[in-house]
């Protein structure tokens, strides 16, 4: 029975991981992309061509679901809780602050341009913790489907794509690159990691830890988010606050911050944790493959320029946020 279903899954992973590889070789000369991007586009690409076969079903459901599980999982033991210290009350105030009037300004905008309540908490996520890990997150949580998650991971990417490269220049003229209201300003916008160390990278190589510390504090509150949209109603009947089907907290939040907790008190060890991150690293490309691979063109041309003209709308709200917040907070 295990071998019937490693072999029926055997295809669609397969699939998966070389698109995943490829797309990380495209990355190594255009990083400021990053491979999350290139792995849903060629998934996409691919799943609507040549692999558009029943027989990948299996393996790219697979990858989707189960290998994001245990990216976030793992992606908890290279967390240090302590690190929200670092930035003080005041950047914690400014991180949660940005962080509730992204996701309301998300929910809101996404519903004056006519989409559904589960694919603007989606947006919300992304756009307010960290691009594609966090809707993968919520995902499950409010009960999303492929197409939601493979166009509202595509579109955040590539606003954090384009405010990769503003971010830098509005710091400059606002705040002449100082150092504090710099690294908020791209660590508490920017929508991945990675997009935060090349856009920090572009101002300085020093901006990149203080810029960092922003962005993780962000993906420890992924906790809280999870929680709070698992209290709301996903459905379209009904109020979002009425409580509907919501679901628990799915296990793989539980065990992230377990992993976290973990790692904070040093009882991961060092090697352990840089695996880890490796390996968390390397299931979320081949999952972002496969959830490319299950959206259909035809959706996404659908939904794509509506959908992008959100998200740049959502990005333009995050950044007056930032101003305004830094301005409160920090200054």
């Amino acid at each position: 029975m295990v071998k019937e279903q490693v072999l029926k899954k055997a295809p669609g992973f397969l699939a998966c991981l070389v698109i995943g590889l490829i797309a990380q070789g495209i990355a190594k000369f255009v990083p400021s992309v990053g491979a999350a991007l290139f792995a849903i586009g060629i998934g996409m690409v691919c799943g609507n061509t040549f692999l558009n076969k029943p027989g990948m079903d299996a393996g790219t459901k697979f990858s989707e679901r189960s290998l994001l599980e245990y990216s976030i999982v793992l992606t908890g033991a290279t967390l240090v809780l302590s690190d929200i210290v670092a930035v003080g009350l005041s950047g914690v105030g400014f991180i949660v602050c940005q962080m509730a009037l992204t996701i309301t300004a998300a929910y809101l905008i996404g519903r004056r341009f006519g989409f559904g309540r589960r694919f603007c908490l989606l947006m919300g996520a992304g756009n307010a913790v960290c691009g594609s890990s966090a809707i993968a997150t919520v995902s499950p949580v409010v009960g999303a489907d492929s197409k939601d998650k493979g166009i509202s991971i595509t579109i955040v990417n590539v606003t954090g794509t384009v405010l990769m490269v503003l971010l830098p220049v509005i710091t400059g003229l606002v705040y002449n690159h100082a150092m504090l209201p710099t690294t908020a300003m791209i660590g508490g916008v920017m929508q991945s990691i990675g997009q935060v160390i090349a856009s920090a990278g572009l101002v300085g190589p020093e901006f990149v830890p203080d810029a960092t510390i922003f962005k993780i504090i962000r993906i420890v509150f992924i906790v809280f988010v999870a929680l709070a949209f698992s209290r709301l109603n996903p459905e379209e009947e009904g109020g979002l606050f009425a409580g509907g089907k919501a679901a628990g907290v799915p296990w793989f939040i539980i065990g992230f911050f377990i992993m976290a907790v973990l790692n904070t008190l040093g009882v991961v060890p060092a090697p352990v944790s840089a695996a880890a991150k490796f390996v968390s690293g390397q299931f979320e490309i081949i999952a972002l493959a496969a959830i490319g691979m299950r959206v259909k063109f035809r959706d996404l041309v659908k939904e794509g320029p509506r959908a992008l003209g959100y998200g740049l709308s959502v990005g333009v709200c995050q950044v007056l946020f930032a101003l305004g917040l830094i301005r409160l907070f920090l200054l």
